[in-house]
């Protein structure tokens, strides 16, 4: 969790539990999975436990709240960077409450959850957002190459979002986003970084841009990856992309 975060499109990270399971290419080299094993915390994989946390880290995101609400403007909070809000597990489901019961409580933060698992979003979303969810909820999955985005975008799609994103990060082969683009927002694009990163190729990102662009979407490139994230840059014929989405909800 952080008030501060290097994670460029967005303001703070919010993590109500860590620990996940691999479920698809883009999990390979897990830089969470990579984190929590290094803080020592045995919290990836179905028979691991999850890590929870106390009242103190849950308090964190009414001071974000306040703060942008006394500066009349809206912050975004990433949730979460160290899980899967949308793993179905017992041992989730009051953790998961009290998150949602916490983004209806913050009407100044845009909630950013990305999932690898929109599969489960309508089951595991309150029944009474399913009509109408919160102005200030805003709904990713991570869309590695055309296979995860032929079986992850129509589930997204489905789910009542004020905002819809993909994190094409990282990239693992080409993706033709125009079947499932009207009901985009906005697409963050990334190269793969760390030991064995997997090299994009460079036309996957233009023809993403270029897609985002026929249809009104923000792109946000946000590194070609390498060794390290920062190793290769971040743009793209000579210019950087870092766009939001044109249309950015919330309660104004």
């Amino acid at each position: 969790m952080g008030e501060q975060t290097g994670i460029e499109w967005t303001d703070h990270t919010f993590n109500p539990w860590w620990g996940c399971v691999r479920v698809s290419p883009a999990c390979q080299h897990c830089y969470a999975e990579t984190f929590a094993k290094r803080t020592g915390n045995a919290v990836w994989g179905v028979d691991a436990p999850r890590r929870f946390f106390g009242d103190k880290h849950w308090q964190e995101p009414a001071k974000w709240n306040r703060a942008a609400a006394a500066a009349s403007v809206r912050r975004k909070v990433f949730c979460a960077s160290m899980a899967d809000v949308f793993e179905d597990r017992d041992d989730l489901l009051d953790a998961r409450g009290r998150l949602f019961g916490l983004i209806e409580a913050t009407r100044s933060l845009d909630w950013l959850l990305l999932t690898k698992r929109p599969e489960n979003i309508v089951r595991l979303l309150p029944s009474d957002w399913l009509a109408h969810g919160p102005r200030n909820l805003w709904l990713g999955t991570t869309v590695e190459n055309q296979k995860y985005a032929d079986l992850r975008l129509p589930h997204l799609l489905a789910a009542p979002a004020a905002i819809r994103f993909v994190s094409y990060e990282p990239a693992l082969g080409p993706v033709d986003f125009h079947p499932w683009a009207d009901g985009l927002d906005w697409i963050i694009a990334g190269g793969e970084s760390g030991a064995g990163f997997r090299t994009p190729e460079p036309q996957w990102f233009r023809d993403v841009r270029d897609q985002c662009q026929r249809h009104g979407l923000g792109f946000f490139f946000k590194q070609w990856g390498g060794l390290r994230p920062k190793a290769g840059g971040a743009e793209l014929d000579g210019q950087t992309w870092k766009q939001f989405p044109h249309s950015q909800a919330g309660e104004r």
